[in-house]
């Protein structure tokens, strides 16, 4: 069986930055050992897959796999996914995407069709203060506001962009923890906000561009902030900007995609 498939960098405005994602189009589900053994040799932090929805609800139906787990919601390989789908059909303006726990997704163009721009609406996942046992000394800092939202994520709010960017987890201590993300945040310099994401416990230590991470630090941020809308970029050492912006229970992320391989998956 020969199965095609695009490797997109996503949040990337030039390719080897953003974060990387497999975009794998299939006719129907295959077996979920099978799926997470193609995400394992894809070995990118994310393989997404489709396949045409048939309940109507969308356009697509859409599951992400990590090398080593299904996740519940990723946002870059959802961008990725619907970079894709549009750049294959210059006369469509969106696509949907439903999931499995993060409901239905939508990606649309957010531009001039060649720039690649796309908005893509995430659900919001607003923290709210929690203590999170042994975080801080996982993360290595000695101070930080803790936050933590249900589905998996953790918020440390840090003083400055310097604190983020001085970061050095110890891996096996947060992956103990137990949670999807641990997310680490301070106000700006270049941008509004700054942030880094660890994720051992899905079998990634540092993730480049992490939109799902958005979906908690946008309606932190625009609450702290006092406005809707800022720019926000994490600093991974691919690194990537995201344009952030809070609508009701939805974020709303802005970012350019570009394809680097196209190709077939021979199973």
């Amino acid at each position: 069986m020969k199965l095609p498939f695009a490797q997109i960098d996503a949040f990337a405005d030039r390719a080897f930055t953003g974060n990387q994602a497999a975009v794998m189009p299939l006719g129907e589900w295959l077996a979920d050992e099978v799926l997470q053994a193609i995400a394992e040799e894809n070995n990118v932090a994310e393989t997404a897959f489709i396949i045409p929805d048939a309940s109507g609800a969308a356009d697509f139906e859409l599951r992400w796999f990590t090398p080593a787990v299904e996740v519940a919601l990723c946002g870059h390989a959802t961008l990725a996914s619907g970079h894709f789908v549009l750049s294959a059909d210059p006369a469509r303006e969106g696509v949907t995407f439903r999931t499995r726990k993060a409901g239905i997704l939508e990606v649309r163009r957010d531009g001039p069709k060649e720039n690649a721009a796309y908005a893509m609406a995430l659900p919001a996942y607003p923290p709210e203060p929690a203590e999170v046992p042994g975080l801080l000394d996982a993360l290595g800092v000695g101070l930080g506001e803790t936050l933590y939202h249900p589905n998996g994520y953790d918020l440390t709010v840090l003083e400055s962009a310097e604190a983020v960017l001085a970061v050095r987890p110890d891996f096996k201590a947060l992956a103990a923890i137990g949670h999807t993300l641990n997310i680490v945040t301070a106000p700006g310099t270049g941008t509004d906000v700054i942030s880094r994401v660890f994720a051992p416990a899905a079998g990634i230590d540092e993730d480049p561009v992490t939109g799902s991470a958005h979906s908690v630090l946008t309606p932190y941020w625009a609450k702290r902030l006092g406005r809707d809308t800022f720019s926000a970029f994490q600093a991974s050492k691919r690194g990537g900007h995201v344009a952030c912006g809070l609508a009701g229970d939805k974020v709303i992320l802005g970012g350019t995609c570009v394809t680097v391989i196209v190709g077939e998956f021979a199973l």
